[in-house]
C-alpha cells in the first residue's frame, strides 16, 4: 500500500513539473519580437490592400455612372 501512494506521489510530482515546464516553453516561444513585428506587417498589408480595393471599386463605379448626376 505504500509503496502505491509513494508512486503516485511521484507520479503526480512529475506530470505537474512537465506542465509546468511546457507551459513556461510554449509561453516563451509565442511572445517573441519577430512574431509581433510580423502581425503588424500583416495588419498593415491588409488595410493597404483594402484600402486600394475600395479605391478601385470607387473608380470603377464612376466610369458606369452618367455624367448628368
Amino acid at each position: 500500500m505504500r509503496t502505491t501512494l509513494v508512486s503516485l506521489a511521484v507520479f503526480v510530482t512529475v506530470l505537474v513539473a512537465v506542465v509546468v515546464f511546457v507551459g513556461r516553453r510554449d509561453r516563451n516561444r509565442s511572445s517573441s519580437p519577430e512574431d509581433r513585428a510580423a502581425v503588424r506587417d500583416a495588419a498593415a498589408d491588409q488595410a493597404r490592400h483594402e484600402a486600394e480595393r475600395h479605391f478601385v471599386q470607387g473608380q470603377a463605379a464612376g466610369h458606369h455612372m452618367p455624367h448628368g448626376m
